[in-house]
């Protein structure tokens, strides 16, 4: 998982680095596959019920899910890109979000806040915590800045496939839930939107998009619990 984790993250820093204002979605969806294929890694994304690419690319008011294609970044924009890999079928899965130029105080804002959220649930991955004082982690950062976490969508247990249970929410759902034990690998997901934490599906039956036409931002890791504290495998460094 660690290698998978090591995969993941160089299509975090060659995504990065080539979106800017100009590119499309489909652009970087080449870049992340050319890293995969240099790194004789799979995509856990392509072909997953269906799904077309290789990352997920959502700009603005888009949360989660977007299809690479066609759209031109532009100065100001917020794009979130979330993509996974396999090696030696152990999956590894993360997600950023990064402003197009220079972007709103605001975008700042909801950048810096969700990251800050996800590195609050990653705190609580130790042996002996309960799973769900990770969502509850999540939310204080998330709702203490004035913003909102969408619920439809969650974290999750991952290892010899992507999406495993339990399930990791980002909010409290009102019980503990499960004990953390050491040797247990989660993906820690906020979304953290600017309004309101309703999403609706558009047509492509993958795009999530706010209700409201708020911004939105995603950020996720893949991480181990150790014997050490939480070790997170898709760090770039």
């Amino acid at each position: 998982m660690r290698k998978a984790g090591r995969v993941v993250a160089e299509m975090h820093t060659a995504t990065r680095e080539a979106a800017r204002a100009g590119v499309t979605t489909a652009d970087l969806d080449r870049v992340a596959r050319e890293v995969l294929d240099r790194r004789g890694a799979r995509s856990n994304f392509l072909h997953y019920h269906g799904f077309p690419a290789v990352i997920c690319t959502s700009p603005n008011s888009m949360i989660v899910h977007g299809i690479p294609g066609d759209y031109r970044l532009e100065e100001g924009d917020i794009l979130s890109i979330d993509c996974g890999a396999i090696v030696e079928g152990y999956h590894g899965d993360a997600a950023f979000t990064m402003a197009i130029g220079r972007t709103s105080g605001e975008a700042e804002k909801l950048l810096r806040v969700t990251e800050e959220s996800l590195w609050a649930g990653i705190d609580k991955l130790h042996d002996g915590n309960r799973l769900h004082e990770v969502g509850l982690a999540v939310q204080q950062v998330a709702e203490g800045a004035g913003f909102s976490v969408v619920r439809e969508y969650v974290g999750h247990a991952i290892g010899t496939a992507m999406h495993e249970d339990p399930q990791v929410p980002n909010y409290w759902p009102g019980t503990p839930g499960p004990k953390i034990k050491t040797g247990m690998v989660f993906a820690v997901e906020p979304m953290v939107n600017v309004g309101g934490r309703e999403t609706r599906t558009l047509a492509d039956e993958w795009s999530v998009v706010t209700a409201d036409g708020s911004l939105s931002a995603h950020f996720e890791h893949t991480i181990a619990v150790t014997e050490d504290g939480p070790e997170v495998l898709t760090l770039a460094d």
